[in-house]
């Protein structure tokens, strides 16, 4: 991974994390898998070695690949796909799967895989409509994502920063963070039916170590500095959020603070 370049211990726990979820969904080699969400690709390459050389993944991405930093989605799908892996992976940046023009046949694809990418999305309508939209191409559909039920008081704070993400997006104010629609476990399971999944099993996910939660801190206490971009609220909900971001500065350790759980559910 061409982020190891920048923290290699940090990529190595993020690794681990995503290679822990998918020895727990049984992927059989030679299976064929189209990811959503895949940013710099760590599932992807995860799924790539789990998938063997005579198996697939097409990994999708709304971003094009001059998105991110320090390294960009183009960057390290060019490092993947250089080396070992690189003949099992697909990628396609710059792709909306909502696109007309983005259509696969039926069951093209054995699974279908969503790894804590679907609070980018910009409503709940729209991964409604993502869900369904895949539906047809894949016949097992595997979403892992952050709980918004703490386990421990040390997640107050990875919680408190998602909250006030969501509150400042759902209210007009637009960024480019991680997190836009924050949504429960239970959430996700009433809206699997409406998108024509049955959903088989939900089981929480170990985080232990995860550096999420001092990444989103960051990213929300950096959106709480910028006037600019909090100017497009009303005065009662910046108000509500600066009280909230300061209640945040008061629970959050200088780095070393705990991730929310997660969640994986699996469905057909």
């Amino acid at each position: 991974m061409a982020a190891a370049d920048h923290s290699p211990d940090t990529q190595l726990t993020q690794t681990r994390h995503r290679a822990a979820l998918v020895a727990s969904w049984h992927i059989a080699p030679g299976s064929t898998v189209i990811e959503l969400g895949c940013g710099q690709g760590d599932m992807t390459a995860v799924l790539a070695e789990a998938v063997g050389p005579k198996g697939r993944v097409v990994a999708v991405d709304v971003a094009p690949p001059s998105y991110g930093t320090p390294v960009t989605l183009g960057e390290s799908a060019a490092r993947l796909t250089a080396g070992p892996l690189g003949p099992r992976i697909d990628f396609r940046f710059s792709t909306d799967v909502l696109d007309p023009s983005v259509d696969f046949p039926e069951n093209t694809f054995d699974h279908v895989v969503l790894a804590h990418c679907s609070w980018y999305f910009a409503s709940l309508g729209q991964l409604r409509e993502t869900l369904a939209r895949v539906r047809s191409w894949a016949r097992r559909l595997w979403f892992t994502e952050w709980d918004l039920t703490p386990t421990s008081d040390g997640q107050l704070a990875h919680l408190l920063a998602v909250l006030i993400q969501g509150q400042a997006e759902a209210a007009g104010s637009h960024g480019e963070g991680n997190v836009r629609t924050p949504f429960s476990r239970e959430s996700l399971l009433r809206l699997l039916p409406a998108a024509g999944w049955t959903a088989d099993s939900s089981k929480p996910v170990e985080t232990e170590g995860l550096q999420d939660g001092d990444w989103e801190i960051t990213a929300c206490l950096d959106l709480m500095a910028n006037d600019d971009h909090l100017a497009a609220l009303p005065e009662p909900v910046r108000q509500l959020l600066q009280s909230q971001a300061d209640v945040l500065r008061a629970l959050a350790k200088p780095h070393g603070n705990r991730a929310l759980p997660a969640y994986t559910v699996t469905a057909r």
